[in-house]
């Protein structure tokens, strides 16, 4: 998946810096959507996939407009219930912004969702 960095992409804008190039959050973020993405093929009907760990090396920047390309490579086969993706993020010259790798657990949507407690509830 490519996505353009934008101004509200920036460590400025999201908080976790102060300087106008591609944030670690937002950068976690695209990437972690890849994983659902790739996640897909490991599912059956009433199951999803929730992030358990995030192990990500945020390696260089990124500037407002730049092109960063994040690929998820997916496992070979679930351990149990458990997806281990092997992550990168390059940018437009080839050069790597990012590796590292996501966890994922398979779960079955309702009973996660039940078990999940409100967040007005007093659990």
């Amino acid at each position: 998946m490519h996505h353009q960095v934008t101004d509200v992409d920036t460590a400025a804008a999201m908080g976790s810096g102060d300087v106008p190039v591609l944030s670690t959050p937002r950068l976690i973020a695209w990437i972690e959507a890849a994983t659902v993405r790739a996640a897909a093929p490991f599912t059956e009907a009433g199951q999803t996939t929730v992030g358990t760990a995030v192990r990500i090396k945020h390696l260089r920047a990124t500037r407002v407009g730049g092109r960063v390309e994040v690929v998820a490579e997916p496992p070979a086969a679930a351990v149990g219930r458990r997806l281990t993706f092997l992550v990168r993020a390059v940018d437009s010259s080839g050069e790597i912004v990012a590796t590292g790798e996501i966890d994922r657990a398979i779960v079955d949507r309702r009973r996660f969702l039940a078990a999940t407690p409100d967040p007005g509830s007093d659990r």
